[in-house]
């Protein structure tokens, strides 16, 4: 015995694939299925999800005198399709059409029953018994060699069926009258129905039976009976009359009906080949009509009409009249729909969506009241203090919103608007703290140093103090990094008792950062000042513009143009964002800003801010820094605490001069991180602290020392002087070099110089050239030398207008063979009068000249009122010699024996 109501897709027996399995199906009944050829294949279910019933229909030659038995196809003679056709469901039936999973019951394994277990070719049918049982049904016309799954419920049926199991396996399958009756008698039934085998059975757990049958001959009962329990029937069958070649008049009424059905089928979308492919190999128009009717959507009384025409000419007529109606149906039902779908517009449809929206949100306990969330919204506009053109706006956009369907993406636009309006700071300010003494301590809590900027901020709280309605500059700190800028702008946050927030401008290209985007893009929002704004809740907040420096531009605009308004305290009280689109007022923002370099910042914007240099620090400061701030800091953030590791303050020395050079504090404070950690290590693996570093132990925690000042030598070779370099990173000590060569005059520089020292060293030569005399140089050096002027470090980009006196310097000692004194550095440009014109970056460069060591620095005559910004103890380190000419300056670097 098998559970396989039919094949799952794998060949049978002979080979053949029949089918693929289909759907279960669970309405209560749906149009019956045909198969007109003579190898059935029992691959129909109907689909409940849209009344459709698919059907995998077989043919086989015609002239093929072979029967075939139900369940197995002979090679080459069979081609498979599925048919769909409609199956509107109704409640109530004795036999349904299902498809099912398994089968079970008595001989599944001998489909054919006791008497035939071959199905009928042409004319030729089975013996069939004197009496057969009927099975009633209801909105179901079963037509020749279709093969139906019927479920059935009623007790006298399951007893019909178990009677056909039981003998013959045939029944005789009659449709009722009227579908409401129950019990049907024999009066309720049409007396022509059709004889069908049963192909297989199953019973399910409450005693219905769930069956595949398959039509064997159309029949007419002659008297019905009762047998035990169900009706039972004398059928006098009605055979298919044997035809000739078509005739011209049956070609004709074949191929109309071809194209009728061809016709639906391209209205209803189905595709057609293969389904043309079956009908065309039909070739009597019996079959082809029973083929047809079995799976045209038609009221059970046209289908039993069609059913008790024996005369197939008369039968394929009946079936044309009702395949041009279905056509006429299915062309109205195309027009209509396509009419409806282009008469739906876009509200419409919004409509019918929003109306689900809410009905799923109902079900799920989210809807909520929309007119609590513009009361609600009202109430914070009200609130939140707006000026009076703002307040205007809002009341014209909260009208908007209440017209609209709240789910519309254009009131969520409008909602998000209100909400930005509703929560900004448009009135809240927070209390200023201008208690200078206090503002002072606590500047000098966080910062050791920086004396000037520190004198600068409580110039600018004593000046808020006295006329609160001043409208301050725009500060702007600039120096290397590691300096303290932006920590500066949070301690002056804290002194003022304000709230602080940091804009990082580096890389910025899009102006819509700084002015936001406008509402009719996706995703618009406020710029980042205004964001700023809202999320610190006030509108006095001390706002760092940090790395102001680094601002691009690009195709989407100029974000430090944009700047131009945010920082001009003439035109940030009426502050425009492309969001916003009404003004607001940024005149109560402290705007601090920071920079590396001021070159690359924008004339215009400079011009806005005042400018305060934080040059770097000292040794000195440096190693007030490190014990008070950095070692603390670092030994608590490695779980140890400031008692445990103690360090010299010779050894921070060290790790400043042989492990960091930088006007900052950011890699010593990397170093001192990374011994405390070797320490905390220690404390870890079980050693009991305190922990103290001895010199010994500095170069096995942290290593060898990295710079190693080999530029310290007790003398320079000739054609060797040491210039001052300032870059955004401090200064620096450079080795300038010239060698001359026999050659024509010759001159070559090396060592990735910029236009500006190119531009000195020709200026150089043309001033030795010009003070050969005086200078104590032949003349004609110029013809009879090649030079080669280099500066070492060639990796390294440089340029400046500083290297000019150090040009001129090492090329009269490349000349005359006198070596410069090996402890002084200099810095200054020259003209070809000799003249030595004044620079910038002088702390810096005095600063670097001291970590290096040296005694004497030259620097230009108007340069000396730099000196001031540099501290006392420095300038105790190093001797500062100040020049006018070059007359100056050779005194100072070629000194008598």
């Amino acid at each position: 015995m098998t559970d396989d109501i039919y094949d799952d897709g794998t060949p049978d027996e002979s080979g053949q694939t029949t089918g693929k399995p289909q759907k279960k199906q669970d309405s209560a009944s749906a149009s019956p299925a045909a198969d007109a050829a003579s190898g059935p294949a029992p691959d129909a279910a109907p689909d409940a999800a849209n009344g459709v019933t698919v059907i995998a229909v077989q043919t086989g030659a015609q002239d093929d005198p072979e029967q075939v038995a139900p369940d197995q196809a002979a090679p080459g003679k069979t081609a498979g399709i599925e048919v769909a056709v409609s199956a509107p469901p109704r409640a109530g039936d004795d036999a349904r059409a299902l498809d099912f999973d398994g089968l079970s019951g008595p001989d599944a394994d001998n489909p054919g029953g006791s008497e035939s277990s071959e199905t009928p070719e042409g004319p030729e049918l089975p013996v069939l018994p004197d009496e057969l049982p009927v099975l009633p049904v209801r909105d179901v016309v079963v037509f020749n060699y279709m093969i139906l799954p019927l479920f059935v419920g009623r007790e006298k049926s399951v007893q019909a069926v178990d009677a056909a199991l039981n003998g013959s396996r045939y029944l005789m399958i009659c449709t009722q009258r009227d579908e409401s009756v129950d019990d049907p008698a024999p009066e309720d039934l049409h007396p022509t129905g059709t004889v069908v085998m049963i192909m297989r059975m199953l019973k399910m757990p409450d005693n219905r039976l769930k069956v595949l049958v398959q039509g064997i001959s159309r029949a007419r009962v002659e008297s019905f009976g009762v047998g035990d329990g169900y009706l039972t029937a004398r059928v006098e069958t009605l055979p298919e009359p044997e035809l000739g070649p078509p005739t011209v008049e049956q070609e004709a009424m074949m191929r109309a009906a071809r194209e009728q059905s061809e016709k639906i089928l391209s209205l209803r979308g189905i595709a057609t080949s293969d389904i043309m492919a079956v009908l065309n190999s039909v070739d009597d128009p019996g079959r082809l009509a029973d083929l047809i009717a079995a799976n045209l959507r038609m009221k059970v009384s046209d289908a039993q009409a069609i059913l008790e025409c024996t005369d197939p000419d008369a039968r394929l007529r009946l079936v044309n009249e009702q395949l041009v109606k279905e056509v006429e149906v299915a062309s109205m039902q195309a027009k209509i729909q396509s009419m409806a779908r282009e008469g739906m517009d876009k509200a419409q449809k919004d409509y019918f969506l929003r109306e689900q929206m809410k009905a799923i949100r109902r079900e799920l306990g989210e809807s909520g009241n929309e007119d609590e969330e513009l009361e609600d919204l009202t109430r914070a506009l009200e609130r939140s203090g707006l000026p009076r053109e703002v307040r205007k706006e809002a009341d014209k956009q909260l009208r908007r919103l209440a017209s609209m369907h709240p789910d519309s993406s254009e009131a969520t636009v409008v909602r998000t608007y209100l909400e930005w309006l509703a929560e900004l700071p448009w009135a809240k300010l927070s209390r200023d703290r201008l208690d200078i003494n206090k503002a002072k301590v606590i500047l000098d809590e966080d910062h050791l140093g920086l004396a000037k900027v520190k004198d600068r901020i409580l110039e600018y709280l004593s000046v808020r103090k006295l006329n609160p309605k001043s409208k301050g500059p725009i500060l702007c700190f600039a120096g290397p990094p590691g300096v303290g800028k932006t920590s500066l702008g949070r301690s002056i946050a804290r002194a003022m008792g304000r709230k602080f927030q940091r804009i990082s401008l580096g890389g910025m290209r899009d102006e819509a950062e700084i002015r936001g985007h406008r509402r009719t893009y996706i995703g618009a929002m406020p710029g980042r000042i205004v964001q700023s704004l809202k999320q610190l809740g006030t509108r006095n907040p001390v706002l760092m513009l940090d790395e102001i420096d680094k601002i691009g531009s690009d195709f989407r605009g100029d974000p430090s143009s944009a700047l131009l308004e945010v920082l001009d305290p003439e035109q940030n009280f009426s502050f425009s964002d492309h969001y916003l689109n009404v003004p607001f007022d940024l005149s109560k923002v402290m705007f601090i800003c920071t920079a590396n370099q001021l070159d690359t910042i924008p004339p215009p914007l400079r011009d806005r801010m005042e400018v305060i240099s934080i040059p770097g620090y000292t040794m000195q400061e440096k190693l007030a820094i490190a014990r008070r701030y950095l070692l603390p800091r670092q030994a608590k953030e490695n779980g140890l605490s400031p008692r445990e590791v103690t360090v010299p303050d010779a050894l921070i020395e060290r790790i400043i001069t042989g492990y960091t050079r930088e006007a900052g504090l950011r890699n010593l404070e990397r170093e001192i991180g990374s011994l405390c950690r070797k320490v905390a290590r220690r404390k870890a693996e079980g050693e009991k602290g305190p922990f103290r570093v001895t010199p010994r132990m500095l170069e096995k925690l942290l290593g060898a020392p990295r710079f190693i000042d080999e530029e310290k030598e007790a003398e320079l070779l000739p054609g060797v002087a040491l210039g001052l370099a300032w870059t955004p990173y401090g200064g620096e000590v450079l080795h300038v070099e010239v060698t001359p060569m026999k050659g024509k005059g010759g001159v070559t520089m090396t060592g990735q110089l910029g236009d500006v020292m190119k531009e000195s060293a020709q200026a150089a030569i043309s001033y030795a050239r010009s003070r050969a005399e005086q200078l104590g140089i032949e003349p004609d050096f110029s013809e009879k030398l090649d030079l080669h002027i280099h500066v070492p470090a060639g990796a390294t980009p440089k340029d400046g207008p500083s290297a000019g006196v150090t040009m001129v310097t090492a090329l009269l000692s490349a000349i005359t063979g006198k070596p410069v004194r090996s402890d002084l550095c200099m810095t200054g440009e020259i003209t070809l009068r000799g003249r030595v014109l004044p620079v910038g970056g002088i702390k810096e460069k005095i600063l670097a000249g001291v970590a290096r060591g040296m005694q004497h620095v030259i620097i230009p005559r108007q340069n000396v009122k730099d000196l001031e910004d540099i501290p006392a103890d420095l300038l105790r380190r190093i001797q500062v010699h100040p020049v006018a000419h070059i007359d100056d300056l050779l005194p100072l670097a070629f000194p008598k024996e």
